[in-house]
């Protein structure tokens, strides 16, 4: 992976991991057409922006990083906790739906979910409007939620936000309670990895990995502050379309 590969990856990685539009669906899409093929390096450059856009979430909200705050992780465990179980057991069948036409079909499917959410949601009515206040049964059913962004092209912030309107928080605090949940779920998905690719380093271009980190980092930072102003003014309505024009480009092109 040359340089040039690693920043287009980089902003990729930094702009799509919290929108809901699949960050893996990106992925998968940009390699294709780039002609990157899934090396255990190339693997092991992913973890290290992965690590990035962590690291742009920890400082954005390094308020809630304390003690102060465990009622809030707790229920952010909680919320981690089915992923973790479902993604553990069935690693390998995941591994095996990992396609452009899975990509292409789950960017609709979401697309559409999206559309229909927003024709019946009512923010007046929303009972949750501060991140903090979330229950342990909202948390968990964004938990159980959160387990469709295993099919590649669904999104784990889109999966998360969903389940977060459908139990009763505002746009804001799904989009805040995503953010913060892309902590535990990227720490343990990049850990793993990088257990099993650490190795892989010793090849790497490290200029490549470092402008690449610094590019993702940067790139992840604006995304989210400028998402939640969006969500300010605006609904999900244009994500939804998106998703769907996506799929259907994906779908004629591949």
């Amino acid at each position: 992976m040359d340089i040039v590969q690693a920043i287009i990856i980089g902003i990729i990685e930094g702009f799509t991991e919290f929108l809901p539009i699949s960050s893996t669906g990106h992925m998968i899409v940009a390699s294709h057409f780039l002609g990157i093929e899934e090396t255990a390096l190339v693997k092991a450059y992913e973890v290290i922006i992965q690590f990035a856009a962590i690291l742009a979430v920890m400082l954005i909200y390094h308020d809630k990083l304390s003690f102060a705050k465990i009622e809030l992780w707790k229920k952010l465990i909680l919320a981690f906790l089915p992923l973790a179980i479902v993604g553990y057991i069935f690693k390998d069948q995941i591994k095996a739906l990992f396609s452009i036409e899975v990509v292409a079909i789950m960017f609709i499917v979401g697309g559409v979910i999206f559309l229909i959410i927003e024709h019946y949601y009512k923010e007046e009515k929303s009972h949750t409007v501060d991140v903090e206040k979330v229950s342990y049964k909202q948390a968990l059913w964004v938990g159980i939620a959160q387990i469709f962004s295993l099919i590649p092209g669904t999104s784990r912030a889109g999966a998360t936000i969903v389940g977060g309107l459908l139990t009763g928080m505002d746009r804001k605090s799904s989009a805040e309670f995503s953010f913060l949940l892309a902590i535990p779920v990227m720490a343990a998905v990049s850990g793993y990895d990088l257990l099993k690719h650490y190795k892989d380093f010793a090849d790497a271009n490290w200029i490549a990995f470092a402008i690449g980190f610094v590019v993702a980092f940067v790139v992840a930072y604006l995304t989210i502050k400028l998402f939640l102003a969006f969500l300010q003014r605006f609904t999900f309505v244009s994500f939804g379309i998106y998703r769907i024009l996506f799929g259907l480009i994906l779908l004629l092109v591949i």
